[in-house]
């Protein structure tokens, strides 16, 4: 080998290097399983809602939510946790107004298909997140006759695997648009499916109480 090949082969390795030092980082990946007398229910959290997930991984660690309860569930709608007035609430006791004290920025973008976990939210004009309430989507299948007229009143396209999901999964693409989803179901939704199908008062809340709590799993 000459001389020069040898100088060019080396500059090109040097390159080779600089280049792999400047590769972005690959953010860490982050998963919650949510634990139950049904069962757990594991929920992928999306690096794509970085200030929701955070909160999220801030409260779980903290333990906020040992103890709290799914205190309103709606069939074929969703099911709903996160409240710390739910711990240890009487029965009969309406829930839903308890909070952190702060919101969340909303980071709207990923659709309310079957499994999607998303923030609960009151009514304000930014669309702000509560601080640590939160919702599990179960839903109805849709027709491509919805999607579409979804998609002209919400001036949203959804991508073909998205379309297919509410097609054969189903969801709720009315609240699409309108409250931050920040994470994804990938197994338990059966459990999500028992506590969706529990009897409730007329306030929703389930007449059989069911508890959570959270850990975190890092996924390496």
């Amino acid at each position: 080998m000459s001389s020069r090949s040898f100088k060019f082969l080396s500059v090109a390795a040097l390159l080779v290097l600089l280049m792999a030092g400047c590769q972005p980082k690959k953010e860490k990946e982050y998963q919650a399983v949510i634990t139950t007398e049904f069962g757990d229910i594991t929920v992928k959290l999306f690096n794509s809602t970085p200030k929701h997930r955070d909160n999220f991984i801030k409260l779980v660690n903290s333990k906020f939510y040992n103890g709290t309860l799914f205190h309103r569930v709606i069939q074929h709608f969703m099911i709903q946790g996160g409240d710390p007035d739910s711990k240890n609430a009487a029965e009969g006791v309406q829930l839903g107004s308890g909070g952190t004290g702060y919101m969340i920025d909303a980071e709207i973008g990923a659709p309310h298909i079957r499994g999607a976990l998303a923030a609960a939210r009151t009514n304000n004009p930014e669309k702000k997140s509560s601080g640590c309430q939160f919702y599990i989507v179960t839903g109805v299948r849709q027709t491509e006759e919805d999607l579409q007229s979804y998609e002209q009143v919400k001036h949203i396209k959804y991508n073909d695997v998205q379309r297919e999901i509410y097609i054969k999964e189903g969801g709720v693409p009315r609240l699409d648009m309108e409250y931050t989803v920040f994470g994804q179901v990938i197994s338990g939704m059966d459990v999500v499916d028992k506590i969706g199908n529990l009897s409730t008062n007329e306030q929703d809340r389930p007449l059989t109480d069911v508890p959570m709590t959270i850990k975190l799993v890092e996924v390496k």
